[in-house]
């Protein structure tokens, strides 16, 4: 057992020496990534403590944080999530995640769908600047295939193989980037959690179509001749993302159950961050939520770089039912506060098996 821990300290202080020297927030690259919606969270549960459950997340939503929690889904689990995004812009994401055991030590493996919901946009034209008359409606998603495995009694890893799309009615981008995550639990009760996430690594995007192409003339011969014209867009990164954090279970009665958590995130295309959060368990049929999200300048207007001023709240209720009420299912609820707008207000359904 010695050994084994020894090993595992060995793992994840390499995981986070490797990840800290190879990213690091660069606000002064602020803006050149695309595929941002990879930086939406579409879940309730951990929108309700700010993103800061790297160490803790469990099932479904580990997928989209840290894959290595999937490896705790004791089944089977199901969660559909709706969220309004940025109340009032009308845009809505929708998702939904499986989490499904292969076996007793065979590791977890998960299927996760995102989608971004735009509505119907007027299209408009260099020459039609007040629209065209018609209308379009973009497709973005991002499809991930997850496994996780948990190789010893206090440490789980996993990885996410994850695509993305990106398309309007004549022009498309697609991409493929990678998840990988460790989790590490300690403790008589593995009360302590610390956990090491990076995500959204790849390759580079870049957008091709009709929509990019024209005709033109050429003079050739003594005439003149119509030719179709193709045009290639710039590459684009997506937004790399190194999360690091920890949590600690303090049991304050049988019943009851107080976990604070921090977490830190190095984002290769804006500033570092520092997610703090807290929650609170009542047995199997309630937990309330609470986050911060910080990163430099939020308590100032005229600074802050994005519409969210840092605050959130969420929490779970839900019906713990089977033979050993091992099984349950639930409503999340979590919500971020905005500047502008009406902030983001995310729902999901939750069941295990």
């Amino acid at each position: 057992m010695r050994n084994l821990n020894m090993k595992s300290y060995l793992i994840i202080l390499g995981a986070c020496l490797v990840s800290i020297t190879a990213f690091s927030g660069n606000d002064t690259k602020r803006g050149q990534a695309g595929a941002t919606e990879l930086l939406m969270n579409p879940w309730a549960k951990s929108t309700g403590y700010a993103g800061a459950g790297t160490a803790m997340l469990t099932g479904v939503e580990a997928m989209r944080w840290n894959v290595a929690g999937l490896a705790h889904t004791q089944k089977t689990e199901v969660v559909l999530a709706h969220s309004r995004w940025l109340v009032g812009s009308q845009i809505f994401t929708n998702a939904v995640g499986l989490a499904q055991r292969l076996g007793e030590n065979s590791g977890v493996l998960g299927l996760s769908l995102m989608n971004v919901d735009f509505g119907e946009l007027v299209e408009t034209t260099f020459f039609q600047p007040g629209g065209t008359g018609t209308t379009f409606r973009p497709t973005f998603f991002n499809l991930g295939l997850s496994y996780s495995k948990v190789f010893s009694n206090t440490i789980a890893g996993g990885i996410t193989v994850r695509i993305i799309n990106e398309s309007i009615t004549d022009a498309s981008a697609q991409g493929v980037c990678f998840d990988a995550g460790v989790q590490y639990q300690t403790g008589e009760r593995k009360q302590f959690k610390f956990g090491v996430a990076l995500r959204n690594w790849g390759p580079t995007m870049r957008y091709s179509g009709d929509g990019l192409s024209f005709r033109g003339s050429t003079p050739s011969g003594g005439g003149d001749y119509q030719l179709r014209v193709d045009q290639r867009s710039e590459k684009f990164e997506i937004p790399t993302l190194l999360h690091i954090g920890v949590a600690y279970d303090f049991q304050l009665a049988l019943d009851h159950k107080l976990t604070p958590l921090f977490n830190f995130t190095s984002n290769s295309y804006s500033k570092d961050e520092l997610q703090f959060g807290a929650e609170y368990a009542f047995k199997q049929f309630f937990m309330a939520r609470v986050g911060f999200n910080y990163r430099e300048g939020i308590f100032n207007k005229e600074d802050r770089t994005d519409a969210y001023t840092g605050p959130a709240a969420g929490f779970t209720i839900q019906y713990p039912w089977g033979e050993n009420n091992e099984k349950t299912a639930g409503l999340d609820f979590g919500y971020r506060v905005t500047d502008y707008f009406g902030g983001t207000a995310t729902i999901g359904l939750r069941v295990t098996l």
